[in-house]
């Protein structure tokens, strides 16, 4: 499902929310998924620099990514920092991992993500174990079908996150008291008991 506009999607759920007024207030950490050499040719020969992709998250819900160019890699992993702050959305956790299975995509990417019982850990391979580490995750199980390109693997996971609900704002939206609901997140979440397969309010009252 290509062209999506990951960056447009999420600056609507950041205003939404009003992310921007919390970003100060946040523990950040950071890290670096790449940083690549690129030229550029000119009449004068080769000119140099470095693009960086990072990611950002303070452990507890909120995560961002960004990108930096620049003739050096210090100031091309600055810049990526700062557009990461900008890109920071709030995620919901439910005892370490997600609420419900949710599909991303990105381009010729689609990240499967799934909810895992305590101590599974997060499986998930290159650039998206940090981004689901950094937004505080610690059991979730994932695959990756398509092109692994980072940055599409980490716009595909950002394509999920975007998407995932908590059991709050499901009873809300479907008219569903919240008790029933959350049961059917616990059941849900257990793979033993797991009934449904990616939307765990399904069901519930019909």
């Amino acid at each position: 499902m290509g062209g999506k506009d990951i960056d447009a999607m999420i600056e609507e759920r950041r205003k939404r929310y009003g992310v921007s007024d919390m970003i100060e207030e946040l523990q950040l950490e950071e890290r670096l998924i790449y940083a690549n050499r690129t030229a550029r040719v000119t009449k004068g020969g080769r000119r140099f620099s470095f693009s960086t992709l990072v990611v950002v998250g303070d452990k507890r819900g909120f995560v961002g990514f960004g990108h930096g160019k620049a003739k050096e890699v210090p100031l091309a992993i600055a810049k990526a920092i700062e557009q990461a702050k900008k890109k920071i959305i709030r995620v919901p956790i439910i005892e370490g991992t997600v609420p419900h299975d949710v599909v991303g995509h990105f381009g010729p990417t689609k990240i499967i993500i799934m909810p895992a019982r305590r101590g599974t850990g997060v499986v998930a391979g290159g650039a998206a174990k940090p981004v689901f580490e950094l937004a505080g995750y610690t059991d979730v199980l994932t695959k990756i079908i398509g092109s692994t390109t980072p940055d599409n693997v980490v716009r595909a996971v950002f394509d999920a996150f975007l998407q995932l609900k908590t059991p709050e704002q499901v009873a809300e939206e479907r008219g569903l008291p919240l008790e029933e609901v959350q049961k059917r997140f616990s059941v849900y979440a257990n793979p033993k008991l797991r009934v449904k397969l990616y939307y765990p309010w399904r069901g519930v009252h019909g």
